[in-house]
């Protein structure tokens, strides 16, 4: 090594003394951003040893995953960090100070949820896994309820409804659908927003009937769909 140095340094010189301190300065500078690289890292690794975290998972009543629900983590009555679940429901909040903590859940169309008085330790992270759940908060949706009848007023069972949400340029984004009921009914629950709604049934054999439903807030909103006769064949 020493050798290897000498070498390296006999080398330098014989560029000359100005080429020399040039070489020197740069490698000096290189030396500085190393250091800086190394003090930051080292910092950052502290950091984390110094702080803990928690992550879990959100669930409906109905059991689907529930994502973009706002994750607020709590000290008394500050706010202390925030997330938002992933479409799997996850979250994740890292760089807790070590302390107790409680958990707010928020989303529109769900009640708050919450999670009381855990721990968070340095360095670790505390799972909760997926033993949140949030319910429906039926004051806060709009209800697009209604029926499917034939042609001779009699409701129809086993129809497929789907509902599509209007764009200002007269496209339909489908965004859910369901099947009729014994009693020919069904119902969809909506974020209150104001929209305008394409509903649709469909039966094997018939065409497609459709109307229209305009959501204005947290409301009931009905609808009555008739399927039209069925064609006669044409005599020959």
């Amino acid at each position: 090594m020493i050798y290897c140095t000498l070498q390296i340094l006999l080398s330098l010189s014989s560029l000359g003394s100005q080429c020399l301190k040039t070489t020197i300065m740069l490698f000096h500078k290189l030396i500085n951003a190393l250091l800086v690289v190394l003090l930051l890292a080292s910092a950052s690794i502290g950091q984390k040893r110094a702080t803990g975290g928690i992550k879990g998972k959100v669930r409906l009543e109905s059991g689907s995953l529930a994502d973009g629900v706002t994750v607020i983590a709590r000290q008394g009555e500050r706010e202390a960090a925030r997330a938002a679940t992933n479409r799997k429901g996850e979250f994740r909040i890292k760089g807790l100070p070590p302390g107790r903590y409680s958990l707010v859940f928020r989303k529109p169309g769900l009640r708050v949820g919450t999670f009381e008085d855990f721990e968070v330790q340095a360095g670790k992270e505390r799972n909760l896994r997926d033993g949140l759940i949030l319910p429906v908060d039926e004051g806060t949706l709009a209800f697009v309820r209604g029926s499917v009848f034939n042609h001779e007023g009699r409701s129809v069972p086993g129809a497929r409804v789907e509902i599509a949400r209007l764009a200002t340029d007269g496209t339909a984004k489908k965004i859910d659908g369901r099947i009729t009921g014994e009693t020919g009914s069904f119902v969809f629950r909506l974020v209150p927003d104001t929209a305008k709604y394409r509903v649709t049934a469909k039966v094997d054999g018939k065409p497609p009937v459709s109307g229209d439903v305009e959501v204005e807030g947290p409301a009931i909103y009905r609808i009555a769909l008739s399927l039209t006769a069925p064609s006669q064949p044409v005599a020959p």
